[in-house]
């Protein structure tokens, strides 16, 4: 007879008593013959689901969805108590033009200084350029929008050249390139730019709808059965900008993987080191930003997509509060853990192209309530002050549980320097069931995932998906509606104990990642590969965020002893995205002359 389990109350938990628990995920590393003969096994109809249900119940999820009472009562959405208002803040008009709100973050922005990015001092620490580089290359007449696409056109050709293809790009059209180029620039030889992101080069990731693009999801036949007939609401908004869509970037497949690998295309490869992982599943957007290709890139976050990919890249990836962007024209529209996020070279230009994307959509804005959305004032000497007045809460033994001590030890010293610069305090805090909340997440994406794959899977399209995604989808077939609901159980009694700490602290701050980027193995680039030990190391502290939906942003802060970008990851108060981008800007203000520039990098102002 099974034993059943009883929580507590979670009000009712006493948190001294709570022992965080290492991570330790049961599963085989597979590659090549062994993979396939694994996805075969998996997908019979007697032995598969025994596998299957192994797995589980070496994972201690059985334990946890069947034979546990839950007392809470499901929460099927993020559902999020008031706040307090933001302060030294502008808010920003969700139904007004994209672009009168660009202008007005650009007016929170420090004041811009030419000589501080335009010297030619070779001892200076590397930097990207930033949205207002290019814009004031443009209006000073330095370069053109079209001589920069030239550039473009010809590293791109390059990437898709090399030997394993490494394409960044899965759709792109020069000359639809060369035609948007040469707008923006007849806009600017007229002094007429959009706004300041006109002329900005931008990819957009496989899996989010940009006219003329199909959207296969990094898969080889979504454009079958899904037809692109216009921009999603993200990308219609920064068109109105002036923005330069340069095509659809590489991805993971369905954004079910976190290393970004995909043998329908080719890997793309990490610009800081060739031989690893970007992260994923938005693999090609931090790769594009990352090289210097791109000073944006669109991606989604639904397990970490945009935040992992970022942290390993060494780049700055925002995910907004659950529906604070619009998710209409995406393929994960219907989930209630994604977002479309921006991931950039610079925190300023997170903030630049927040501002354009976001809006709520009309659901979302019934269902969620959101507050009017909000951008931090970073030109006002107040916002140090407001600095000095944050609790930062940490969480020492999550905090540690990494695969490197060099992640811990740089994200330890980011924090000292927080509190020493400007007055920030380090609060102690305790996270209880952390285990819970990961299969909560896994059951929750996985659900919805499936349910909108079903069709096609029992169509017959089995078989054109990846191995590793054949995997994760036999794995999440076998959730059950009863596994789901307990599921959105534990999101609300998960939801109790963060809206208890947010009573105590401003920011709960973690490494974004528990290891730096994985080695790409031989193998994994012809067959793909299933490694979730690496899925777990990757995964570690970023889906509380999902689950939860809050707001988070990856910082990178340095590097570990083998060169490798580490990220640090700020999680804020629903709804509060202001407060996290400033002190994402201050974080990245203390790391600022640690910057390498990436092997593979491309200067797309001056052509070297």
């Amino acid at each position: 007879m099974v034993k059943k389990k009883v929580m507590l109350p979670a009000d009712e938990v006493d948190l001294a008593t709570v022992k965080y628990q290492c991570e330790i995920i049961e599963a085989p590393h597979l590659t090549g013959f062994w993979l396939k003969l694994f996805v075969q096994v998996v997908e019979t109809s007697i032995i598969g689901p025994l596998i299957i249900s192994h797995l589980k119940k070496e994972n201690k999820m059985v334990e946890m969805l069947k034979n546990t009472v839950i007392p809470e009562a499901p929460m099927f959405k993020p559902e999020f108590p008031p706040q307090e208002p933001e302060t030294e803040v502008i808010p920003l008009e969700e139904d007004g033009k994209p672009e009168e709100r660009v202008e007005l973050a650009l007016k929170c922005l420090p004041e811009y200084d030419p000589a501080k990015s335009w010297t030619s001092d070779s001892s200076d620490p590397f930097r990207y350029w930033s949205i207002r580089d290019y814009a004031y290359a443009y209006r000073s007449k330095l370069t053109t929008p079209s001589i920069v696409a030239e550039r473009f056109i010809s590293a791109i050709d390059e990437f898709k050249n090399k030997k394993p293809p490494t394409p960044l790009l899965i759709s792109y059209d020069p000359g639809n390139i060369r035609k948007q180029a040469a707008a923006s620039t007849r806009r600017f030889e007229e002094g007429n730019p959009l706004s300041i992101l006109d002329g900005i080069f931008m990819a957009i990731k496989d899996d989010i709808d940009c006219c003329p693009y199909p959207s296969n999801g990094g898969t080889t036949f979504f454009h079958e059965i899904r037809l692109v007939e216009e921009d999603a609401a993200s990308v219609a908004k920064l068109r109105c900008c002036g923005v330069i869509l340069v095509g659809k970037a590489n991805m993971h497949e369905l954004g079910l993987g976190t290393t970004g690998n995909n043998p329908n295309y080719g890997t793309t490869r990490n610009p800081h080191a060739p031989e690893r992982y970007t992260g994923g599943s938005s693999s090609g957007p931090a790769a594009i930003v990352a090289a210097g290709l791109c000073s944006a890139a669109l991606g989604t976050d639904g397990g970490g997509s945009v935040r992992i990919p970022s942290s390993l890249c060494g780049v700055v990836g925002l995910k907004s509060t659950y529906g604070r962007t619009s998710m209409i024209g995406s393929i994960c529209d219907s989930g209630t853990v994604e977002i479309i996020g921006p991931l950039t070279t610079t925190v300023e230009d997170a903030i630049l192209v927040y501002s354009a994307i976001l809006g709520s959509s009309a659901a979302d804005r019934i269902a969620l309530k959101p507050s009017i959305p909000q951008v931090p004032i970073l030109s006002s000497h107040k916002s140090s002050n407001f600095l000095g007045s944050l609790k930062l809460g940490k969480y020492t033994e999550w905090f540690n549980d990494v695969f490197s001590t060099d992640i811990t030890e740089k994200c330890e010293d980011v924090i000292n320097r927080l509190n020493e610069t400007h007055g920030c305090k380090t609060v102690e805090i305790v996270i209880p069931e952390l285990h819970e909340m990961r299969n909560a997440h896994i059951v929750s994406i996985g659900s919805e995932s499936v349910c909108g794959l079903n069709p096609d899977f029992e169509d017959g399209k089995r078989t054109k998906f990846t191995d590793d995604t054949r995997i994760n989808l036999a794995l999440f077939r076998s959730f059950t509606a009863s596994d789901y609901v307990a599921a959105q159980c534990l999101r609300r009694r998960i939801m109790l104990y963060l809206t208890d700490i947010f009573k105590k602290v401003d920011f709960i701050i973690t490494p974004t990642t528990g290891m730096t980027a994985p080695v790409i193995p031989p193998a994994a680039l012809k067959s793909g590969e299933t490694d979730l030990q690496v899925a777990g190391n990757l995964m570690r502290f970023v889906t509380l965020a999902n689950l939860l939906g809050l707001p988070a942003i990856s910082v990178p802060v340095g590097y570990d002893k083998q060169g490798l970008p580490i990220g640090l990851q700020l999680i804020g108060r629903p709804w509060c995205e202001a407060s996290i981008l400033r002190l994402a800007a201050a974080v990245e203000e203390l790391c600022s002359t640690t910057k390498k520039k990436p092997l593979q990098y491309y200067d797309m102002l001056k052509g070297n």
